[in-house]
């Protein structure tokens, strides 16, 4: 007697039959055993399933695959997550061609609250490297980071996550018994340890072009929001940003040059209405509504805050000599100001107001 694991993994092996008709037979018949338990006029009653799909369904007799499959994810302690199961990331469950079956390795929540897919080029600039540095030093903690762990600003957002205390998880395009692109096993070692790594595909499935859509609808139906960072016109992060419009979740594309080709795909979604215009970590919070509530300010907050409404930089000089302050006091502020996401400090110990505070 297989369990309903083998079932679940079962069903995911007949050639035909893809996330949509899945779901559709599991309405029906609840249990993928009782899929392969039903009767030919059974399956036929079911909408959108043809001949030649029961045909397979009744045909299919290949309990060595899933015998395989089973076993490797016994013996490395990975998690299986079938469509049904409570533990399936919720968000995934609103898209129409959700996986059936995830397979999991990690520490992270796939239920969190705060989910954000970062995609871009796989040939990045400083610029790019830059804005996800500079996004990840502001953004709160539980926040999920998402991403395919490509080379390039997928290897940049999952560095920069871990480096920053964020959980960060790699979305693959092939099972996990093997890690691609290789220069990043031992970015995926880690992740294991501070989020983890998913994959709807089965153990000895190879990184083939044409799995890679099949990920990128992953990385979009995860998450709150998918944010562009640098991408050509066409590839992976345009078909990921596709994605996430027809699953009505937010796709935000950072602006560059319109000189750099690696900036155009990113400006014709901004063109298009297709992306909103990233411009730093806290109008992202405001554009999610992740913003938490203003905090109660002492006097000398508010004080030094409306100061520093009147222009965009202050150096410390400045400050000191517009506010009478000493050295320690001032400090001891801005510090907490800092903490507080309200101001940030620029290079050359220079500080500027975050956008969100001009109006409070």
């Amino acid at each position: 007697m297989h369990s309903d694991c083998w079932y679940n993994i079962a069903l995911t092996f007949i050639p035909s039959i893809g996330p949509i008709t899945r779901k559709a037979l599991l309405t029906e018949f609840e249990l993928s055993k009782n899929i392969f338990n039903a009767s030919k006029k059974d399956l036929l009653a079911v909408k959108g399933i043809g001949e030649k799909m029961v045909n397979e369904i009744l045909q299919w007799n290949n309990p060595s695959l899933v015998d395989a499959e089973y076993a490797f994810i016994q013996k490395h302690q990975i998690t299986p997550l079938f469509i049904t199961d409570e533990s399936y990331p919720k968000k995934l469950l609103e898209c129409p061609d959700a996986p059936t079956l995830l397979y999991y390795k990690g520490t992270a929540n796939l239920n969190t609250t705060k989910i954000l897919s970062i995609v871009g080029t796989r040939m990045p600039t400083p610029y790019g490297h830059y804005i996800i540095e500079n996004c990840l030093q502001t953004l709160p903690k539980d926040v999920l980071i998402v991403s395919g762990l490509a080379l390039g600003i997928d290897t940049i957002a999952h560095q920069t996550a871990l480096l920053n205390g964020f959980n960060t998880v790699g979305v693959l395009a092939h099972g996990l018994d093997e890690i691609y692109p290789p220069p990043n096993k031992l970015l995926a070692k880690k992740m294991l340890k501070q989020g983890g790594l998913l994959t709807e595909f089965n153990c000895k499935t190879i990184a083939e072009k044409y799995n890679f859509p099949k990920r990128n609808r992953v990385v979009a139906g995860l998450a709150d929001a998918t944010l562009v960072v640098e991408t050509a016109l066409k590839g992976g992060s345009i078909i990921t940003a596709d994605f996430a419009l027809q699953y009505h979740r937010e796709v935000i594309a950072v602006p560059g040059k319109i000189t750099d080709q690696r900036s155009r795909g990113c400006l014709k979604l901004i063109q298009e209405n297709k992306a909103a215009i990233y411009t730093n970590p806290n109008e992202l919070l405001q554009q999610l509504n992740w913003v938490n509530s203003i905090p109660v300010l002492s006097p000398e907050k508010k004080a030094l805050i409306q100061l520093m409404k009147q222009q965009e930089i202050f150096s410390m000089d400045e400050l000191l000599q517009l506010t009478g302050l000493g050295i320690g006091s001032l400090s001891g502020l801005l510090l907490q100001l800092e903490l507080q996401q309200i101001i940030q400090v620029l290079p050359g110990e220079s500080f500027t107001l975050m956008p969100a505070f001009y109006s409070t």
